[in-house]
């Protein structure tokens, strides 16, 4: 008997991680289905991590994905290669979906204009709009027209008030599940090692490298303004990726900290909570992230979806802009419209030693306001969903084959 294939389609980093998610539920719950994906931007690395086939080429482009954020970053893509990159993309998904039964696309106009174009079935998670962005969705009429065609059967939206909004404008198939990225962070029970009764600071300085190894270095810059100024001891814990492990080194030494293992050490800081000078540290992990986000009291993020997971796990979340690519202050601001108040944005440019001592200052004031952690529980689910949308995306993937 003849096995069922899908294709996956996404067209950013968090867009990876959210079709290996629904990818990883679909293996689960039906054996008779072969799936390969077609990564847009960058390198995959997450299908690579979920041992999903690639059909086509991929490239780490200079702006990691995020050009709209500045046309420069669109001309460095272009000289690297993008039109013929691109090219051969739509020439390996054509070529490969001819034997598909259904298109699973996540992302914006371009991956459904792709999954459009294999003439194949195909459903779409719509990331990258939402009412809390814009007031009221505009898809535009190219989007419009690719989403009602009658090859697109369903259309999954980032939460609950899009869903509504584009049912309002008697869009009827669009529906809102929940958000695969908070599927799977569950405690597993790494040992940290956390100290009882020290509240936790999660730091999250981003997936891209170089800007993830400039991210961390800032981060450190904070993590000292914080031990100084702080009236509460902190123990800091970082998550990266694996990629930036072997960074550590020279980012300590740029930072001037020392490395020891993953372990970052700053002597002889003296730290406001007990007028003491004592060294901070920060133990950095790359197989993590759950049980670091799920034990923390507060995130300091420089990322996407890294900071929607927080979000929704109800952690207040304070975000410093860096220089980009990705995570300037425009981004920032955007994530604040999307996620709401558990965000906060502490300046309007690339952090600079006002902006961090603004950002130190935050931490005590944010965790001693009891209204605002309670709304920042509220917040996450109205925000992100419950857990659990993999898998009904998932079955209605198999209950459309």
């Amino acid at each position: 008997m003849k096995s069922n294939s899908v294709l996956f389609l996404s067209n950013g980093h968090g867009e990876d991680a959210i079709s290996c998610q629904i990818l990883q539920a679909l293996k689960a719950s039906s054996s008779d289905v072969d799936v390969a994906a077609m990564p847009i931007v960058g390198d995959g690395a997450a299908y690579g991590r979920s041992g999903v086939p690639m059909i086509g080429p991929t490239s780490k482009m200079p702006s990691g994905g995020v050009f709209y954020m500045n046309p420069l970053f669109l001309l460095k893509d272009l000289e690297a290669g993008l039109i013929a990159l691109t090219w051969q993309q739509l020439r390996a998904v054509c070529r490969h979906s001819r034997h598909c039964d259904l298109v699973v696309a996540t992302g914006d106009i371009v991956a459904a204009a792709i999954a459009h174009l294999t003439d194949r079935p195909y459903i779409i998670f719509l990331s990258a709009h939402s009412s809390y962005y814009e007031g009221r969705v505009n898809l535009g009429l190219v989007l419009w027209k690719l989403l009602s065609s009658p090859r697109c059967l369903a259309v999954f939206t980032r939460d609950a008030l899009t869903a509504a909004d584009l049912n309002q404008q008697g869009f009827k198939k669009a529906q809102f599940v929940g958000t695969p990225v908070m599927d799977n962070l569950n405690y597993t029970g790494k040992d940290l090692p956390l100290i009882p009764g020290v509240r936790t600071i999660a730091l999250l300085p981003g997936s891209r490298l170089p800007e993830a190894n400039h991210n961390l270095i800032l981060l450190l810059k904070l993590v000292k303004e914080i031990a100084a100024v702080s009236a509460i001891p902190w123990q800091f814990r970082a998550a990266l990726v694996p990629s930036l492990m072997p960074e550590l080194d020279d980012i300590a030494a740029q930072s001037g900290w020392q490395n020891q293992s993953g372990k970052l050490i700053l002597q002889g800081i003296k730290q406001s909570f007990c007028q003491q000078q004592l060294a901070v540290e920060v133990l950095c992990y790359s197989d993590a992230f759950a049980d670091i986000l799920q034990q923390s009291s507060l995130v300091i993020g420089m990322t996407g979806t890294a900071v929607e997971q927080a979000v929704g796990l109800g952690k207040p979340v304070i975000a410093v802009p860096g220089n980009g690519p990705s995570f300037t202050y425009r981004f920032a601001e955007a994530q604040h419209r999307l996620l709401g108040n558990s965000v906060q944005v502490i300046g309007t440019k690339p952090a600079n030693n006002d902006i961090i001592k603004q950002a130190a200052l935050a931490l005590d004031r944010t965790l001693q306001d009891d209204n605002y952690l309670a709304s920042c529980v509220k917040n996450g689910l109205e925000r992100m969903g419950r857990s659990g949308a993999s898998i009904k995306i998932a079955n209605y993937v198999v209950n459309n084959l």
